[in-house]
């Protein structure tokens, strides 16, 4: 094996079985020559119970900085309000905006109905409804903001075209749902087209997320490469995984451009921790993505073989333990130790692996053209009313509202239009959306003002607004 400057790399146990699926992951890694200055780090629930509601210290953030990777065990959030997503707010602090997480099958020694399957979900990590972004409008009613940017939908995609180039990849496939939602998943649709066709060698194709999926679920060796957005990635990539022969067999990288995690993708399972049971498979395989990323190919390639060699000589953990195809069940660390013993050998029966140079993050193309400047103009305002009554008492509320620069156009609630034509059968709930069109085509942030005071002098409780805009 050649020899590698060694790499510096956070490591967090992380919590229930974190700590036991670690300790083999890393002993593993020693064994097979990983060049790896290991730097240990806490996060997750103790700190949580300490009074950091994200989870992590501060000075802990530094530690993370200075090494090329970052290995982290699974972490349990304690029960209650008031903390925060961990993996969340790792993620968008250091900007880590791509999950990758491969979903292959080990047929026939990982029982699955889809036995060549093998496909890597790429999904953009940072924005969608995983901003976090809620608030109660009232009584009866919750908001909650999906975020989806340009500067995103092109990072994801590009780094979703450069991943198969890289990996030989054949085809990119986005998901969306741009069907029903126009601006925030046409944005996506929209994007994907656009880089599209910069990589006229990689086949490109589109589905609506909700038949895409069905088709993931049915058909899994019909796709090579998805793309989507934040939401539907991390729903579909555990679907994609379960299918594929097991959650717990799955591992992830959450790649930026100045740092790096690589995770398992399943939870910390408390109720399994210290019985030497958990499977580490998915925290291992994390750890291979990791040594490729930070150029120890070949080590990867020699873990990863002796851990498909194990699958083959029916060493299985009991997740995955079927009698007839497995021959010893064994616990956490027996299995760890399995894998040692392997390094060095081939698969016979599943494909053996190499890996390449790692992956060049490569940025969205400076745009040399002109920016052509868009006049932002406001056409209209929609106004949430917190209101309990029928939609005919309302609007007769609203004639008190008075307005030079607006006309109310419509109201609605929960989405659809119930004034001035109402079916009988729609539920009405406390959160009423309230349409007014500017009556010269435009209006001002001193018009909207003056039309607020008068909801004031209406005695109308307003919740929130949202500008209706037009770009040219």
């Amino acid at each position: 094996m050649t020899k590698t400057k060694k790499v510096s790399v956070a490591v967090a146990d992380g919590d229930g079985i974190g700590p036991e699926i670690t300790a083999a992951t890393l002993h593993v890694l020693k064994e097979a020559g990983a060049q790896i200055d290991i730097h240990p780090i806490e996060i997750g629930e103790k700190v949580y119970l300490r009074g950091f509601d994200t989870g992590i210290v501060p000075e802990t953030w530094e530690t993370i900085r200075r090494c090329e990777g970052f290995l982290k065990g699974p972490i349990t959030t304690p029960q209650g309000g008031g903390f925060k997503s961990l993996n969340v707010t790792i993620r968008t602090t250091l900007g880590l905006y791509a999950n990758v997480r491969p979903c292959i099958s080990y047929y026939p020694f990982v029982s699955t109905k889809h036995p060549n399957m093998d496909v890597v979900i790429i999904r953009e990590n940072e924005e969608d409804l995983y901003t976090g972004i809620e608030y109660r409008q009232s009584r009866d009613t919750y908001h909650a903001l999906k975020i989806i940017t340009r500067p995103g939908c092109e990072r994801i995609v590009r780094y979703a075209f450069e991943y198969a180039r890289a990996n030989n990849r054949k085809k990119v496939t986005c998901f969306s749902k741009d069907n029903i939602l126009k601006l925030s998943d046409g944005l996506f649709h929209k994007v994907f087209d656009e880089i599209a066709v910069e990589y006229p060698e990689i086949v490109n194709e589109h589905w609506i997320v909700d038949i895409g999926a069905a088709k993931l679920a049915d058909t899994p060796e019909a796709f090579d490469v998805i793309v989507m957005a934040n939401l539907y990635g991390d729903i579909l990539s555990d679907v994609a995984a379960q299918i594929a022969g097991s959650v717990g067999l799955a591992g992830s990288a959450n790649i930026g451009e100045h740092c790096a995690m690589f995770e398992a993708i399943h939870g910390s399972a408390p109720r399994r921790a210290g019985q030497n049971l958990a499977n580490p498979s998915g925290l291992l395989l994390a750890a291979v993505l990791m040594l490729v990323h930070i150029g120890q190919s070949e080590v990867a390639a020699r873990i990863q073989n002796g851990w498909l060699k194990t699958l083959e000589d029916g060493i299985h953990t009991y997740d995955i333990f079927k009698p007839g195809i497995s021959k010893e069940k064994v616990g956490t660390k027996e299995f760890g130790d399995a894998i040692i013993k392997r390094l060095g050998q081939l698969p016979h029966t599943l494909k053996p692996v190499s890996f390449g140079s790692p992956q060049k993050l490569h940025k969205a193309k400076k745009n040399d053209k002109p920016q052509v400047e868009l006049k932002k103009a406001i056409t209209g305002i929609d106004v949430f009313i917190d209101y309990v009554g029928d939609v005919d008492h309302l609007h007769k509320k609203l004639t008190a509202v008075k307005s030079k620069a607006f006309k109310l156009e419509m109201i609605g609630n929960r989405g659809v239009w119930v004034w001035p034509n109402k079916a009988s059968e729609t539920l009405c709930v406390d959160s009423w959306r309230c349409r007014y069109m500017a009556n010269h085509g435009t209006a001002s942030h001193t018009d909207i003002v003056d039309l607020l005071q008068q909801f004031i002098k209406a005695d109308i409780d307003f919740t929130h607004t949202e500008q209706l805009c037009s770009f040219t």
